[in-house]
């Protein structure tokens, strides 16, 4: 095998992605490779562009997210796919959705400003969850009595949503256009759409069910995040300063994503 040949570089990395089931940064593709046979990053460069197109017209695409490069089954087929499981998992609670979309939009946040924006106590099983999925970590603790630990979103949680960085997150003036017009009294709440709901299942399908207590719209949610967001009276920059333990993001996120923490 030529690994300087873009093309059959091309399929050995297919073979990489396909075997790990989970994303690969290129640090790690070099990694597989010994120095004397290691090809030069243009050659690898022009394999996954390769790959990609590739991919076009099948039921798989490769997908850059935070960690890395992944082939995964196009969305469109999710509602199908999902089918393989014959339990679905619980879908997520209003709290969940509540509690990860305001960490992921005003982070580094605390638990107490979570409540002070949703106007109830924040479950710990929720919040015992997300930190086992490590879909968020604690990055520092605000200089206030009590020393309250301050939130942020990981890796693992951009992964999930097929995000390469906090920069991809809908801004929330979009996301008002998505409110859904008032319901008559009697109407339960709109479900989310069919594909969304299907890929967060394939995703949930493994992991330990979260209890609903109370189910609602993914993008119902986001469009309130607009109006929420108005509750939160907290200087970041006047945080960032202070706090110094705010010194392990450095190892959340690069320099790249770092910029795009709220103001």
């Amino acid at each position: 095998m030529n690994l300087n040949e873009p093309r059959e570089l091309a399929s050995l990395l297919e073979a990489f992605l396909l075997a790990s089931g989970k994303p690969q940064s290129l640090e790690r593709l070099f990694e597989l490779f010994e120095e004397a046979e290691r090809p030069q990053p243009s050659v690898f460069k022009k394999a996954l562009a390769h790959l990609g197109k590739s991919c076009e017209g099948r039921a798989f695409e490769l997908v850059e997210v935070a960690s890395g490069y992944r082939l995964q089954v196009r969305e469109k087929y999710a509602p199908w796919v999902g089918r393989l499981w014959e339990e679905r998992p619980q879908r997520y609670s209003r709290a969940m959705l509540e509690t990860i979309a305001l960490i992921a939009y005003r982070q580094p946040i605390t638990r107490g400003e979570i409540e002070d924006v949703r106007g109830v106590a924040v479950n710990s099983h929720i919040v015992k969850t997300l930190l086992e999925r490590e879909w968020i970590r604690v990055v520092g603790h605000r200089d206030v009595p009590g020393k309250p630990a301050m939130f942020a979103t990981t890796k693992a949680f951009l992964d999930h949503f097929n995000l390469k960085s906090l920069d991809q997150l809908p801004p929330l003036a979009a996301l008002r256009e998505l409110e859904p017009e008032p319901l008559l009294a009697f109407e339960d709440d709109p479900e989310a759409p069919q594909s969304l709901q299907a890929r967060a299942d394939l995703a949930l399908a493994d992991e330990p069910a979260v209890e609903a207590v109370e189910e609602t719209s993914f993008s119902s949610l986001l469009a309130e995040l607009d109006s929420m967001e108005q509750g939160l009276k907290t200087d970041f920059d006047d945080l960032l300063e202070q706090d110094a333990g705010l010194d392990d993001a450095d190892e959340l996120y690069p320099p790249s994503d770092k910029e795009h923490l709220p103001e």
